[in-house]
């Protein structure tokens, strides 16, 4: 008995060993998860706050507003370097604060919106005096205000009121869009693979049956059950916990099909030609994790390196979500989603096109 146990285990072992994609991605995937971590988290401490800086002329463009009460001056050991941008930190003082993040900020509007939600922490507009705007419910912004007024003591106050979007809302659309990946990629995945393995695919092609009709039969069934699922997930967890949504449920329900499509894309050109279950194991695997590291579903990317958010953008979950955030959490409309929408479109139609290229029936 021990003899033929040993046999079969020889033979498992070296036909594992032989698929060289399997092995492959067996060793590099835990190996790249490692790697990936250690550059997302890995580097200097993280800053404590995070403050916009208007650039110039917008700056000079910002009302007056009456100052605040004169703050005493810092002492020397105060203050440290900070991440200023260029060419600010000689004329603000408050701009070398350590564990401080400066973003630059593109227009007044889209600062205010995010001092309201309590993204960032505080709205500047260097000058002088310098400007500054800051959410009078937010605690850190109540710390950092003490922190630009024992700088730069002249700075004008303008108050802002609003609720932090809590990371229950922040995180909701993350954990459906993760759900829907998952559904989309090892739903048709698998179940291609499975078909070409038992020979039901060589049974197929015996019929009239075409590849185009076959695999339109499996988009559609995994885009209705896909969709059906999310709807009732969002429904359900609104019922149960309530989450923040101030966008259209409609543009939602495009978003939900357009996502769905391009990860059934995703999924069949994978499985479109392979018949090796740990190869294509190692595939959705290979798609999967880096999706749900990089694609902002547990955290956010704002402080990492900026070619690792460049690849991040790269990937549907990505613009997935960025969208689906943008219309939950500030009420984001078509026009302004509509790049997220042509991402996700273009990714399916190619995708889409490359499976049914790649297609086969037998192994």
């Amino acid at each position: 008995m021990m003899r033929r146990l040993l046999a079969v285990w020889h033979a498992r072992n070296l036909e594992f060993l032989r698929d060289r994609g399997a092995l492959f991605f067996t060793l590099i995937l835990p190996l790249s998860i490692i790697v990936g971590m250690a550059i997302i988290f890995g580097g200097p401490p993280r800053p404590l706050f995070k403050v916009g800086v208007l650039s110039a002329h917008r700056a000079a463009a910002v009302p007056a507003a009456a100052p605040p009460p004169r703050r005493p001056a810092p002492s020397s050991g105060d203050s440290g370097r900070g991440s200023c941008p260029p060419g600010r930190c000689a004329a603000n003082p408050f701009l070398h604060e350590r564990y401080v993040q400066f973003i630059r900020v593109a227009s007044r509007g889209e600062g205010l919106m995010d001092v309201r939600r309590q993204r960032i922490d505080m709205l500047l507009a260097p000058g002088d005096p310098p400007r500054y705007w800051v959410n009078t419910d937010s605690p850190k912004g109540y710390i950092i205000q003490k922190l630009l007024l024992a700088a730069e003591p002249r700075a004008q106050r303008v108050a802002v009121t609003g609720k932090a979007v809590r990371y229950i809302d922040w995180l909701f659309p993350g954990i459906l869009a993760m759900n829907l990946m998952f559904s989309c990629l090892f739903g048709v995945g698998y179940i291609v693979l499975r078909y070409r393995q038992s020979g039901f695919l060589k049974r197929l092609h015996a019929t009239p049956l075409t590849a185009f009709e076959f695999l339109g039969a499996q988009v559609l069934s995994r885009l209705s059950i896909t969709v059906f699922i999310t709807a009732a997930l969002y429904i359900g967890v609104g019922a149960l916990i309530g989450f923040h949504d101030s966008g259209s449920v409609l543009l939602l329900l495009l978003l939900a099909v357009l996502g769905s499509l391009s990860m059934i894309a995703l999924g069949l050109t994978i499985s479109a030609r392979f018949s090796s279950e740990e190869l294509v194991n190692g595939l959705l695997n290979l798609l999967t994790w880096p999706m749900m590291l990089l694609s902002g579903v547990w955290f956010s990317l704002a402080g990492s390196p900026r070619w690792v958010q460049r690849i991040a953008d790269m990937l549907p979950l990505t613009q997935l979500l960025h969208a689906a955030r943008a219309v939950m959490l500030y009420g984001a409309g078509f026009g302004q989603i509509a790049p997220n929408l042509i991402y996700l479109s273009m990714i399916t139609l190619v995708f889409l096109a490359l499976g049914a290229w790649s297609f086969r029936w037998r192994i």
